[in-house]
């Protein structure tokens, strides 16, 4: 049985949302078991939680907080020590769940999860990883997506090891292809990070740690030219939304077309299920659920405005990489690369660091506590 603890009260909607994903997909997974986590005088409200308390393979994990999208990281970690999301992260802790999901807090959850679930040896930086969809007719997995903003050359090797395994894991290709996102194809071309770490990544290819492409620009996520492509948060960030509002402009472009006039109604109406197909293949509702990689657990992060299609999709990750042993298929990785790596921690980590505005450094600013139980 493959077990997943679900933040019930994270993101914009709520137990609204979480509850009847929750419920589909344990419909649809006979082999899974949802444990709950949130605060039972909300989630009885929903309509259809005692459908869903009464389910034999749902258990439900009570919390008396919750951590909100405006909630900083000090806020979810020192005065909100049992919010449903960091109930659903510790589940994970306690080996009681395969995997948790939230949609809330994208650096609550991110800093919830490192300190509650410490980070593999041979990493020093989770990164958050998630599929586009591409024109060749598959998706393109992209990491980092926001957890770090200010990435070394080792921080972008330590992606591109754990995004293979990720690939590997999930979809079964024993060797992806990983592509550096750059300006441009050249090696000489870019900023001096980028630079080292297509050095980086190269010798990893001679050592067989990685199957390096080389360098990719922006449209090549879209195209699918590689398996993987390997950026830091920043740009990861705008990729992301930027694809998020494809499916959108295409709705619109079908609306405005059915209202504009007899002729261009025509025209709609002949494109629509061409058109309509193609808006389905680049919703990024199919595409929800993001993997918080390099943490001694899983973890996925739901799109905040997710809504229950989209949130069961995320669900559906979470049990396929639990499925696949994704965090065994990590760790064997890291371990094949621990020569490369391990120079990488020892660089990485500078005093200038500590004050960076990111989510990790927030975290290594905070002294330790012991997790709640």
């Amino acid at each position: 049985m493959i077990r997943i603890a679900v933040d019930a009260m994270g993101g914009d909607f709520g137990p609204s949302v979480t509850v009847p994903a929750s419920l589909a997909f344990l419909d649809s997974h006979p082999d899974s078991i949802v444990l709950l986590a949130g605060l039972l005088s909300v989630l009885s409200e929903q309509p259809q939680f005692a459908a869903l308390q009464a389910h034999p393979r749902c258990q439900i994990v009570g919390a008396s907080e919750v951590v909100t999208m405006d909630d900083s990281i000090e806020v979810a970690l020192r005065r909100k020590k049992d919010s449903s999301m960091r109930v659903a992260v510790q589940q994970v802790k306690e080996a009681a769940a395969d995997a948790a999901v939230s949609a809330g807090n994208t650096g609550a959850l991110m800093a919830i999860s490192r300190y509650v679930l410490k980070t593999l040896d041979g990493i020093d930086r989770p990164a958050i990883a998630t599929q586009l969809p591409n024109a060749a007719g598959g998706a393109t997995t992209v990491l980092d997506l926001g957890a770090n903003v200010d990435c070394s050359e080792h921080h972008l090797l330590q992606f591109a090891v754990m995004g293979s395994a990720l690939v590997s894991a999930v979809s079964g290709v024993s060797a992806p292809s990983v592509g550096l996102l750059n300006i441009g194809e050249e090696a000489i071309k870019g900023s001096e990070v980028i630079k080292k770490a297509g050095e980086l990544l190269r010798s990893a290819a001679r050592s067989g740690d990685l199957n390096f492409f080389g360098n990719v620009e922006g449209n090549d996520i879209f195209k699918g030219t590689t398996d993987i492509v390997v950026c830091d948060g920043f740009v990861g960030n705008v990729a992301l939304k930027a694809s998020e509002g494809l499916a959108g402009m295409i709705g619109g472009f079908i609306k405005a077309e059915f209202s504009r006039n007899i002729f261009t109604k025509i025209a709609a109406l002949v494109a629509y299920p061409v058109l309509s197909a193609f808006k389905k293949r680049v919703d990024h509702r199919r595409y929800n659920g993001a993997a918080l990689l390099g943490l001694r657990g899983l973890v996925f992060k739901s799109h905040g405005s997710a809504d229950a299609f989209a949130f069961e999709r995320a669900l559906n990750r979470a049990y396929d990489a639990a499925r696949n042993n994704l965090l065994g298929k990590v760790k064997e990785r890291i371990a094949h690369a621990a020569p490369l790596l391990a120079h990488a921690i020892a660089v990485a980590v500078s005093p200038a660091e500590v004050a960076a505005p990111d989510i990790l450094a927030a975290v290594a600013l905070l002294p330790p506590q012991n997790p709640v139980h």
